[in-house]
């Protein structure tokens, strides 16, 4: 029998099941398969740039033998297929198994049993070309036609559909669908020698209903309108501040400076957070979580409800009331701590093996409305729109904004171009004083990358906080 993309749900779960069948030896074996389609459109400048489709399809297999792990991944989509990869990836494991000084263990938990479906998949998978290439180009063309001052724009729509199916010898039999569809939205403006660019994006777990909720007009036009605001925006000195960081510049922070510091394999290698569980890290006001669910607001980018060794991808408190309450596990590093695991091991591909990976990072929701917290706001500055940056396992980090905005006597004042926010995240956190009860989530497009990619999203409340601010060249 051969496995196909749309044999998903117990049908490929009963032939993961035939293949481990006899297998006869005490091994731990997972067997995971996976069927990814990636399709991108891209348009630029009213031109279609770019239209692709690309199909991955196997079965990666895992299996710990003799205190080690060995892996193997094939494309042959048969029961003896699979049957030689399980053999491969044992081979590998006894051939590695006397160099490991210790042995490899895995912490027992419940394991999943069923179909697991996300919202949006037929969605996705019934929109004909068509109307995704109508989007782009809609899209491309609105921000272009924003204002005089944009020179050009583009438009990319990118989608990813998985289906997957995971059988352990140890009782995972689990079968789950979902897609990723994402939007991003660029414009660039100049005017007098200045010139800035600026691009908006929305990335969710579900169909285009999900994805769209913020309507393309709205999205070209605030690409457009930040990049017009922006030429004419003043820079800043910098220096210590009190700053408000939106939730698109909370959910980069929690998820770069922190959420990597408490991933259990950086933790074993030293990172920051080690040695901290129980430690207060953080202000009183901070809650921190990662969740496979979309907590407090639909459709976010990294839901999942079963990880890739079938264990359910729950609630996960890292920080509890500013106290260090947990780290991010799979089975071997939850073994090794001497608890629960997690439900974060994630693998890219059929081809790639499971690592310890974010799902959904966040900060819980205050109490407090954002008006609020302007309104009482002596001096500082308001910091929204994530750029990249850069952070390190001892929790520094530096990260750029779109935008800032003065606040003076509780009045948000003229638009700040060129900003980023410096510090340690820990320090950052223990500095803050107000948390807001709105809630977004706003990294939902785009990859983290940790040897592999992974969709993952970030977000949370507005925090006012203490941080160092500097002045780049935009």
């Amino acid at each position: 029998m051969v496995l196909r993309g749309d044999a998903w749900g117990g049908r490929v779960r009963e032939i993961l099941k035939s293949a481990l069948a006899g297998d006869g030896s005490d091994d731990h074996v997972e067997l995971r398969y996976h069927s990814k389609v990636f399709r991108s459109l891209s348009v630029q400048n009213g031109k279609l740039e770019r239209s692709t489709t690309r199909r991955r399809e196997g079965v990666g297999v895992r299996i710990l033998s003799r205190g080690t792990w060995g892996f193997a991944a094939t494309d042959d989509l048969t029961i003896p297929g699979v049957r030689r990869a399980i053999e491969a990836a044992r081979i590998a494991a006894r051939a590695t198994a006397h160099l490991r000084a210790e042995r490899i263990e895995l912490a027992p938990v419940p394991l999943a049993v069923g179909d697991f479906a996300e919202p949006g998949v037929d969605e996705v998978m019934q929109r004909s070309l068509d109307a995704r290439v109508a989007l782009v180009i809609d899209a491309e063309r609105k921000a272009r036609e924003a204002a005089s001052q944009v020179q050009s724009a583009s438009a990319t729509y990118n989608e990813i559909v998985c289906h997957k199916a995971i059988v352990t010898s140890d009782g995972a039999d689990v079968s789950l669908r979902f897609a990723r569809p994402e939007l991003y939205i660029g414009a660039v403006a100049s005017a007098d020698g200045a010139r800035t660019q600026v691009h908006e994006s929305v990335g969710v777990t579900g169909g285009w209903e999900q994805l769209l909720q913020v309507p393309v007009d709205q999205l070209a036009e605030k690409s457009a309108r930040t990049a017009v605001d922006l030429l004419s925006a003043k820079r800043m000195d910098g220096g210590r501040s009190t700053i408000i960081l939106a939730p698109a510049v909370v959910g980069l922070l929690v998820h770069e400076a922190i959420g990597h510091t408490v991933e259990a394999d950086f933790v074993t290698s030293g990172s920051v957070a080690r040695g901290k569980i129980g430690q207060t890290v953080a202000s009183e006001l901070v809650t921190l979580c990662d969740s496979g669910r979309s907590e407090y607001a639909p459709g976010a980018g990294g839901t999942l409800a079963i990880d890739d060794e079938g264990v359910v991808a729950g609630r996960t408190a890292i920080i509890e009331r500013g106290v260090l309450k947990s780290y991010l596990h799979d089975r071997q590093t939850a073994a090794r701590f001497g608890v629960a695991p997690t439900g974060n091991a994630r693998a890219w591909e059929y081809s790639d093996k499971p690592l310890i990976r974010m799902r959904n990072t966040y900060l819980e929701p205050g109490e407090r409305s954002i008006e609020d917290i302007i309104d009482s706001t002596e001096d500082g500055y308001l910091l929204d729109g994530a750029r990249n940056g850069q952070a390190d396992a001892t929790g520094e980090f530096t990260f750029g904004v779109v935008t800032a905005r003065r606040i003076r006597r509780g009045k948000l004042g003229a638009l700040i171009r060129g900003v980023t926010v410096t510090g340690n995240a820990f320090d950052v956190l223990r500095s803050v004083d107000a948390v807001s009860r709105e809630f977004h989530w706003d990294l939902g497009s785009g990859h983290c990358g940790k040897g592999q990619p992974s969709k993952v999203d970030a977000g949370g409340p507005y925090i006012r906080c203490q941080a160092l601010l500097g002045g780049v060249q935009a």
